[in-house]
């Protein structure tokens, strides 16, 4: 028999009611997995990537996929195999997207589909038809590896995570262009704005794809950027929070093998495409350590190692 009026019961809020105090943030490493970002640079612990496989060969036309060209499965496979390998080899956490029907041929850049920031990650909306979908199958394995997903970017707005990234813990920079639009761009500054985080917008230029082909930073103090791409009021939003902006001196290996697609592992320290010798060398000078795989193969689907991977978590500060 029950002890108490029921009323006066923990489910009503009477004794033994034990309230929910702590915010999403704090949650998070109890609750939720240890995951999220507010730097590009700290050291990189977590992964979301997927293998591609057989929807490679969907159609003989690379335009139909948006691709560059057709890709040999197989030698794609053993590509993206060694890139998994050097993230562990850097003592990176992967997790899988493993979609449950077959995927499509874009799902492997899963920068594109989700963007992270320290309470959880902002589900993205891809802005063509090709892609659409993608974002169900990383929200499904987000949610099973215990990431919150705090928004889901909706309505007209589309957004692409590799548009947006973390000039400090309390700036976001954003470039709204033909994958990332206005709607798209202000319900991620409504969320940030929550988090008392100011979100700087600016324009991509025509041409390119996304913010992380125009932008890398690699230390509280550096970033690499793209000549005569990148735009002023990004590169002074840079200069205005102590960064130093180096700026590619060759294109040739950056427009061929996707030689500026890199992902930062720690402070100067960046995993890059391999058969890039000029490039790399220009980050060496920097005092970049660079650590490379070959990508040959799958740069013919337009995008290389930052496009493949999604980042879950880096080491943030306490």
């Amino acid at each position: 028999m029950p002890t108490t009026e029921p009323f006066e019961a923990a489910a009503y809020g009477g004794a033994g009611w034990s309230p929910r105090s702590k915010s999403t943030q704090e949650e998070i490493g109890d609750l939720w997995a240890s995951c999220g970002i507010q730097s590009e640079y700290a050291p990189l612990t977590s992964v979301l990537i997927h293998e591609p496989g057989e929807e490679l060969a969907v159609s003989d036309n690379p335009n139909d996929m948006q691709m560059i060209d057709l890709l040999d499965i197989q030698r794609a496979q053993r590509q993206h195999q060694a890139l998994a390998q050097a993230y562990e080899d850097a003592g990176v956490n992967i997790h899988y997207v493993a979609p449950e029907s077959p995927a499509t041929p874009n799902q492997m850049f899963c920068a594109d589909l989700f963007f992270m920031t320290p309470e959880g990650a902002v589900l993205a909306r891809p802005a063509s038809t090709v892609r659409a979908g993608e974002e169900r199958w990383v929200a499904r394995r987000l949610a099973e590896i215990g990431v919150p997903i705090i928004r889901s970017i909706r309505g007209h707005g589309t957004f692409e995570g590799a548009d947006a990234m973390w000039l400090d813990d309390k700036t976001v920079i954003v470039g709204c262009g033909f994958r990332t639009n206005d709607e798209g761009a202000d319900q991620l500054e409504a969320i940030l704005a929550e988090m008392q985080v100011e979100l700087i917008r600016i324009d991509m230029s025509v041409g390119a794809m996304h913010l992380m082909g125009m932008l890398r930073i690699v230390a509280d103090d550096l970033a690499i950027a793209w000549p005569k791409r990148f735009v002023h009021r990004g590169a002074r939003a840079l200069q205005d929070r102590g960064y130093q902006i180096a700026w590619l001196p060759d294109l040739t290996e950056v427009e061929q093998r996707k030689a500026f697609n890199i992902v930062t592992l720690g402070p100067r320290k960046i995993l890059m495409p391999a058969g890039c010798p000029i490039t790399q060398t220009f980050f060496e000078e920097l005092g970049v350590e660079c650590v490379t795989v070959a990508v040959d193969e799958l740069v013919k689907a337009a995008g290389a190692i930052g496009c493949l991977t999604g980042v879950v978590d880096r080491q943030i500060a306490s």
